[in-house]
């Protein structure tokens, strides 16, 4: 399926599920493949969503406030409202079983692939991610088309996400393509 992907789109997608693994989800969705960009600073798809004000950082609390998780700031602040000290916890579990005892397991693996699966709408993604190449007479799939794709998918947690930061998601598209056909022009 990677064949036609560039490195950078295909260590997008990499990084995308390593995101996945990190927030131990199981599934491999738009807002991973959105992470999986910004985590690339300085590919072209990332530079254009830094023009709208993403970062990984950013994108990551984001992420976790669209899908409803408090994050760790949260479960501080909130367990500090009832008068518990969480890093005097985790200090004092840690100093009777050791470093890391409250983190999660990592996850169990599955036989074919390690990878979390795609959710219908990263799935979905990816097909407009060919499809935005395919349109563009593109021999090779890249970080901005994987961006087209997350776009023009339009319902996922990604979109929801850049809405959520302001941006303006004909815009982005817009200077997506121009970022695309800039790319083009200097490869050529």
């Amino acid at each position: 399926m990677f064949e036609r992907f560039a490195a950078e789109a295909r260590r997008a997608v990499a990084l995308a599920a390593e995101e996945a693994r990190r927030m131990h989800h199981d599934h491999l969705g738009t807002e991973h493949l959105l992470l999986g960009l910004l985590a690339q600073p300085q590919d072209p798809a990332a530079r254009v969503l830094g023009g709208f004000g993403l970062d990984l950082d950013g994108g990551r609390r984001a992420v976790l406030r669209a899908l409803g998780g408090p994050g760790p700031e949260g479960d501080a602040a909130a367990l500090a409202a009832i008068g518990i000290d969480l890093d005097a916890v985790r200090e004092a579990v840690e100093s009777e079983f050791g470093p890391g005892a409250l983190d999660a397991p990592p996850p169990t693996r599955r036989p074919r692939w390690s990878g979390p699966r795609f959710t219908d709408r990263g799935r979905r993604a990816m097909v407009l991610t060919l499809r935005a190449a395919t349109g563009q007479r593109a021999r090779r799939i890249e970080t901005g088309h994987l961006l087209l794709g997350l776009l023009r998918e339009g319902g996922g947690v990604a979109v929801r996400v850049l809405r959520d930061q302001g941006a303006d998601l004909a815009e982005l598209e817009r200077a997506t393509e121009a970022s695309l056909v800039g790319g083009l022009r200097a490869a050529s």
